[in-house]
């Protein structure tokens, strides 16, 4: 196909949209501070252009409506009832333009808003015969490295699952989920964990919000002892000034994560130096465009950067992967895993993990397309 004839293509407009939850059971328990999840839920988005093109999305939230304020069966009415309506007939040319206009109706939902735009990319990148990254300014990785999150609760059992990670070169560096337990408890399988490990690992915990100030004080000169690399974010989401408190008393870094996803929250924990990382997410940002103004925010106030993830399967990891591609530097990495936690995959090729990482996919969109036989079967009746 000529430019031209895919320029031409670009003036095709929305036809349909559809939705659909699917329930995909997880390898095991993934315990968090506040639940411990058995199946993820996600919200497939289809979206259908006259010209025949076919857009995924997928958005999905962590154990229900117990993480933030959307879920599953939310986002889908919100796309459903409202977003729908006023996209279908649109141009698909400017995602920008279509983003103004939900934007300019519908406040928040920007999980549901992020599944939307991964769908819009993903079918101007099928017309254009490019990956979604090109669209993006292009990569400038080819490859991401991967951490591994340990979040069974069992110290003994975390340690195996470690160093089997570790043996198969899948991952070396682990993330653990702690904050259920008394912190003194949950300091000691941590520092037992970082001892198996040795130096080579990264390890590195995520509170989920769990701590007031006072355990973070005890909790986190623990864990800097101990060597940890890393705190995510240990109080609420709110107490961005108690949070840049403890990231002046302490050398370990804090991780922003619940309290950052719009570029105003970066700019305002940015400026009271409330912490030295930020959680990247493409469901909290509304999008891989929202994510990547994010990003400028932080490299701008000299703020590391880690790829995040809502632990959603394959279509929006994909998304991450492509948007995260185009950042020259992840100090911290990411934690796209969430694919591999899942017993089973909704998609015909599923993205390739090896050497601690992931490959960026050259495709064109995201790369993906449905096992429709998969589909049906794990969809919500």
């Amino acid at each position: 196909m000529t430019l031209l004839a895919n320029q031409t293509l670009l003036t095709d407009r929305i036809a349909k949209i559809e939705t659909l939850i699917v329930d995909l059971p997880t390898i095991r328990g993934h315990q968090l501070s506040m639940t411990t999840m058995t199946t993820q839920s996600s919200v497939i988005v289809k979206i259908y252009t006259e010209g025949g093109v076919l857009g995924l999305g997928e958005a999905a939230t962590i154990g229900g409506l117990s993480y933030g304020p959307e879920s599953p069966e939310g986002m889908q009415l919100t796309i459903d009832q409202y977003i729908a309506p006023l996209l279908i007939g649109q141009s698909i040319a400017s995602i920008k333009a279509l983003k103004v206009r939900m934007a300019q109706n519908i406040r928040g939902n920007y999980f549901a808003k992020n599944a939307v735009e991964t769908a819009l990319f993903d079918i101007q990148g099928k017309i254009l015969n490019v990956p979604i990254s090109t669209l993006l300014g292009g990569k400038v990785q080819d490859r991401l490295s991967v951490l591994w999150v340990l979040a069974s609760g069992d110290t003994e059992k975390d340690i195996l699952e470690a160093k089997e990670m570790i043996a198969s070169g899948r991952h070396k560096d682990f993330k653990l989920k702690i904050g259920r337990r008394p912190v003194k408890e949950d300091v000691a399988h941590v520092i037992a964990i970082k001892a198996a490990l040795g130096d080579e690992s990264m390890v590195t915990v995520d509170v989920n919000q769990a701590w007031s100030e006072a355990e973070a004080i005890e909790g986190m000169q623990l864990l800097q002892d101990a060597g940890i690399d890393l705190v995510e974010q240990p109080l609420a989401q709110h107490e961005i000034a108690a949070q840049a408190r403890l990231s002046e008393r302490f050398n370990i870094p804090i991780l922003a994560d619940e309290s950052v996803g719009l570029p105003y929250e970066g700019f305002n924990i940015a400026k009271i130096a409330g912490a030295r990382a930020f959680a990247l997410k493409t469901a909290k940002s509304g999008g891989m465009l929202g994510v990547l103004a994010l990003a400028e925010i932080a490299q701008a106030a000299g703020i590391g950067l880690y790829g995040g993830t809502m632990l959603e399967g394959s279509i929006a990891t994909s998304a991450a992967v492509q948007a995260y591609s185009t950042l020259p530097t992840l100090e911290w990495g990411t934690e796209l895993f969430s694919p591999l936690l899942l017993k089973d995959d909704i998609v015909i090729e599923p993205l390739q993990y090896h050497n601690y990482g992931v490959e960026v996919s050259d495709k064109p969109g995201l790369g993906m397309a449905l096992d429709e036989d998969k589909v049906n079967f794990y969809r919500r009746k």
